[in-house]
């Protein structure tokens, strides 16, 4: 039984750092989320965003230093019940070998060759687990600073908090709407990456940027957005790269989706509904004929030929929102559950501070 305790800890460790492919692992899932219920009874004592980004920015990292000792502990256990197995008389003494061996702190000299043995094999345990979590933090950190570069420079072009509307005006105004195919080009390989390392390495989802009003999650839905309003809606040649962008940003939410077993529908019809309504669309378009974007004269044609890309990754969108608590941004966290539920809770707050 010890020995099944280490070896499925072990496989724990291995799963969630080192296999490169998005692998879900009990123990691992257990820690984030005993964590995340913590983190959401600090929330409430939150009034503003900004206060909860705050507190939630520690939240990942905390996490992830916790599974180290969670993962000793495991490991210390079961070592003490194999120290038990092979004649340590009783199991305080088993434990305190245990824990004498897996810190390296030699106090407790092993007596006979199968705790000599096992004492090696802990301590060399204890060292590996440590190694893994440290050796990987610099790849996580890497691929988020990776992410954050391209956000951080989507601020320039789409404003703060990220619009796809806004974005299409100001490349109308500073670029040509011509060198928005570099924009795609771009955003195609930052899904590509995004989807590799936010699966494999799922923690980094939770990764808040280092601003407060910006987000990987908003960002991704205010170019997906743009791309989909580029090749339904405005009156320019079509451009297979904006397809092509919107085809790799869909699959890399589903992706990340599917590792937190979100539901969605993996073949929706253009017909489907979107949380997008038709008055928010035509508001969009006016927005942008004041502007002298050239719009397509079928309006209604335009508006399925959206809804018709959106449905592509709507929910996804919205779940993974709600997973990261993103900032309000408009046709992304503004509709999603989590943002819903945090202005009912702001509300509730400011209405008990005022009865006070």
């Amino acid at each position: 039984m010890g020995a099944g305790i280490v070896i499925a800890t072990l496989l724990s460790a291995i799963r969630t750092f080192v296999v490169p492919r998005a692998e879900q692992t009990l123990l691992t899932r257990l820690v984030f989320l005993t964590t995340r219920v913590l983190f959401r009874v600090l929330l409430w004592r939150r009034e503003t965003y900004e206060a909860k980004d705050r507190l939630m920015a520690y939240y990942a990292p905390v996490s992830l230093i916790t599974l180290l000792p969670v993962w000793l502990s495991i490991v210390a256990l079961g070592f003490t019940l194999m120290y038990w197995a092979v004649g340590v008389p009783t199991l305080y003494d088993a434990f305190v070998e245990s824990g004498s061996s897996l810190l390296t702190l030699g106090y407790v000299p092993p007596q006979g060759l199968a705790q000599t043995i096992l004492a090696y094999l802990e301590a060399m345990t204890g060292l590996i687990l440590l190694s893994v979590l440290i050796a990987y933090l610099p790849t996580m950190y890497a691929a988020f600073s990776k992410r954050e570069a391209a956000v951080t420079l989507l601020e320039v072009r789409a404003g703060v908090p990220p619009s796809a509307i806004e974005m299409i005006e100001r490349y109308q105004r500073i670029h040509g709407l011509h060198r928005l195919a570099e924009m795609w080009r771009t955003w195609e390989v930052w899904f590509a990456e995004v989807e590799e390392s936010h699966t494999s390495l799922p923690a980094l989802n939770m990764f808040r940027s280092p601003v407060p009003n910006r987000s990987w999650v908003t960002a991704a839905g205010a170019v997906l957005d743009a791309a989909s309003f580029t090749a339904s809606t405005l009156d320019v040649p079509r451009d297979p790269q904006a397809d092509l962008c919107i085809r790799a940003g869909f699959l890399a939410l589903r992706r990340i989706a599917d590792f937190y077993n979100f539901a969605y529908d993996p073949s929706p019809k253009p017909t489907d509904p979107i949380s997008i309504t038709r008055a928010e669309f035509d508001a969009a378009c006016e927005r942008l004929a004041r502007q002298g974007v050239a719009l397509k004269t079928d309006r209604e044609q335009a508006w399925r030929d959206f809804a018709g890309w959106r449905v592509n990754y709507d929910t996804a969108l919205l779940a993974l929102c709600d997973l990261t608590m993103a900032p309000p941004a408009p046709w992304s966290s503004d509709r999603s559950q989590g943002r819903a539920r945090m202005g009912l809770i702001e509300k509730q707050q400011r209405k008990a501070a005022t009865a006070k």
